[in-house]
């Protein structure tokens, strides 16, 4: 294992020291339990956004703190889920008196320790609201999931909600708003190499050296098939097709195009495959009138990319070119 570490069972932790240091002038990093809170939470009237899970998909999601985006980001030791209690002290640090929408992946343990987290904090007189993102339309049952597991849509739903809480929205206005993102999202990605987690100190699972894997996990989980390596035009239609037809996204459609690095694929890669995607859609009729290209939601080292195409309207359209400001995503700002 090669890695630029001191120790497996420090990683996550040494990491956060790191990101308070660099980015102490926008965020707070606490500790015991560990959360990453926008600097100014919280704020007063606005509702807060609370999400999370395990750490290696940087810069998912602590990366998406501040204006615009999330208040608050829970980080879970590598591929792990938060606790229950990190989820709480999240959401009492940025109940602004508007309430709180957890945005949850679909994981058995996200969906669990969140749901623990809710109820602490209702207890605590905070309202709160839980919205289960799951647009994967690779697989409907993973090793850690029932049902579709929540992928890159979850970067759009924090992004387009971000903008409508600092709208000064409702709390039932917001998590509306994330359940239509999360209804018109779809996704599914690739992978050319596993990864490695630091305590394993050895490869998730094995591809050789002309394999691939089509509609793996963002934590190593099987996909749909292993097949040999191709061109990625055809890489694309692997993925793309299964996208657009599963919605179905429809001729005339205008949609957010994300081509996102699982954290080993350089970005002259992905707009290749960028490229070839807006040849796919547009033989279908499909627009792309905003994209989203580079590693955006990762799985530490891998090798990979994934497509998440979202069916726009007006309304999504304006809160994606609304004003951010966090680490791992800034415009207009």
């Amino acid at each position: 294992m090669k890695k630029l570490i001191n120790d497996p069972a420090d990683v996550v932790k040494e990491a956060l020291q790191g990101v308070a240091e660099a980015h102490g002038d926008r965020l707070r990093v606490l500790t015991d339990p560990a959360v990453i809170v926008r600097a100014d939470a919280p704020v007063a009237g606005k509702v807060g956004l609370v999400s999370g899970g395990g750490s290696g998909h940087e810069p998912m999601h602590g990366g998406f703190v501040g204006p615009g985006m999330l208040d608050a980001a829970c980080p879970g030791e590598v591929f792990t889920s938060p606790t229950p209690d990190q989820m709480q002290v999240a959401t009492q640090a940025v109940n602004g008196g508007a309430g709180v929408l957890h945005i949850v992946k679909n994981y058995t343990g996200d969906i669990l320790n969140f749901e623990m987290a809710a109820d602490l904090a209702r207890e605590d007189g905070i309202e709160v609201e839980s919205v289960v993102i799951d647009d994967d339309v690779a697989v409907q049952d993973s090793l850690y999931t029932a049902g579709r597991r929540g992928v890159g849509a979850t970067v759009l739903a924090e992004k387009i909600c971000g903008a409508a809480a600092e709208q000064g929205r409702s709390l039932a206005e917001v998590a509306d708003l994330c359940r239509k993102v999360n209804a018109n999202a779809r996704s599914m990605g690739m992978a050319l190499t596993s990864c490695t987690v630091p305590a394993a100190g050895k490869p998730t699972f094995e591809l050789g050296a002309t394999e691939m894997e089509i509609g793996i996990g963002i934590h190593g989980e099987p996909g749909r098939e292993r097949r040999a390596v191709a061109p990625a035009r055809e890489v694309v239609e692997m993925l793309a097709t299964p996208i657009v037809d599963d919605l179905p996204f429809s001729s005339g459609d205008r949609v957010l195009a994300f081509v996102n690095s699982m954290g080993g694929t350089p970005l002259i890669e992905l707009y290749i495959v960028y490229n070839d995607l807006y040849r796919y859609l547009g033989g279908r009729g499909i627009e792309i009138s905003r994209n989203l290209i580079g590693p955006y939601i990762t799985s530490l080292e891998m090798q990979g990319c994934s497509i998440t195409l979202l069916k726009l309207d007006d309304e999504l359209t304006a809160l994606w070119d609304a004003p951010v400001n966090t680490v791992g995503l800034r415009w207009g700002a």
